[in-house]
């Protein structure tokens, strides 16, 4: 993660060719196994998608996610909005997936961008969520390597 208060960004490197990082980042079956399942998502523009994750009442986090498709540009650019479902009103979290091809393998570059630096409860959720993006972007890994 970066200094920069108003996002979380990581920096990854897989062996595998980008076509075989790309399956798994907009295939709702193999994104299920590092991230979470989507129902209703495919990788075009406009498509709205819900997932569902572990509440965290002390956070404001219902676990349920409501996003939008906002870019694809196959198999190198996946950008969409990510919101709480039930909350009153929208984060304006956006969340996006670069991928390189470097050597034999893929650069990843992740962005989860949006959060208000001087908003207490969205720092407090930016902190942990950059943890749980790194634990899913290691699941992505083995995934990839097991696949």
């Amino acid at each position: 993660m970066t200094g920069d208060t108003t996002r979380i960004e990581l920096d990854q490197f897989y062996p595998h060719p980008p076509a075989k990082v790309w399956r798994a980042l907009t295939t709702p079956e193999l994104m299920g196994q590092w991230m979470m399942r989507p129902v209703g998502f495919e990788p075009v523009v406009g498509t709205v998608f819900e997932m569902t994750t572990q509440p965290m009442p002390g956070q404001n986090f219902s676990g349920e996610i409501r996003g939008r498709v906002l870019e694809v540009v196959e198999p190198e650019l996946l950008t969409l909005t990510w919101n709480d479902a039930k909350a009153e009103q929208e984060t304006g979290w956006v969340i996006s997936w670069t991928l390189r091809p470097e050597g034999h393998g893929t650069r990843v570059l992740f962005s989860h961008s949006g959060f208000d630096p001087e908003d207490p409860v969205m720092q407090r959720a930016r902190s942990i969520m950059g943890g749980g993006w790194r634990g899913m972007h290691d699941r992505l890994g083995s995934v990839l390597t097991a696949g």
